[in-house]
């Protein structure tokens, strides 16, 4: 059973009688950092909101390399898992946990039936694909038309306001992997930011000191 407040909190355009019906019928699960939350070719019985955490959305080819689409922030709903889970087919997609995450599990039935017996639970949906399809465009955007030094500073730029921090920890190589590049070319573009001064970097960590005006 979920926390009605909690529920509200997040998720504060849902009615009152859904809240209600969602804090009785949907569950919690609790993930650690780096544990999958959704898989290729999955089965998704359930849609997934985020209480608390970060959940990183990507795609894997069948070699096992990973591109990263974007981040579900708390109060964000994974729209793939509910088109997924509407028309009975497996995820397309990887999702894992960035730092221990907190999800409410919506059981396909109660998804479907929301839909028609609440307003709110409708527009919140599509809402979530409207969103979740914009964020798809930018990132095709910036892969299809841009060279990779200014995808990686548009990574950088997302990692910022995503975590909400100018300093962060991460690897050249996992943002080689995010990026499908290698280490190398990463390393590179990375001590030019720094020669520049727009990046700090000390081992492990990121410093952004402005990237906001390249």
């Amino acid at each position: 059973m979920v926390e009605e407040a909690k529920i509200k909190g997040l998720f504060p355009s849902l009615e009152k009688e859904l809240v209600q019906s969602m804090s009785e019928q949907a569950g919690i699960r609790t993930f650690k950092s780096d544990e999958l939350l959704m898989k290729t070719g999955q089965h998704i019985r359930a849609t997934m909101l985020i209480l608390s955490g970060l959940v990183k959305i990507f795609r894997e080819d069948e070699e096992g390399n990973e591109f990263f689409m974007y981040y579900l922030q708390p109060g964000q709903a994974c729209a793939l898992s509910m088109i997924c889970a509407t028309r009975q087919e497996t995820s397309q997609v990887m999702a894992r946990a960035a730092t221990d995450t907190e999800v409410i599990t919506v059981p396909l039935e109660y998804m479907d039936k929301w839909m028609t017996q609440y307003k709110s639970w409708y527009h919140f949906v599509l809402e979530s694909y409207r969103s979740r399809f914009e964020e798809l465009l930018l990132t095709v955007d910036h892969i299809a038309f841009r060279n990779m030094d200014e995808r990686l500073i548009f990574y950088l730029k997302r990692q910022q306001e995503t975590l909400g921090t100018n300093r962060f920890d991460v690897s050249f190589t996992g943002i080689a992997s995010d990026l499908n590049s290698s280490r190398e070319v990463i390393s590179r573009l990375m001590k030019k930011l720094a020669d520049r001064q727009l990046i700090r970097l000390d081992r492990n960590h990121i410093e952004i000191i402005n990237l906001g005006m390249h």
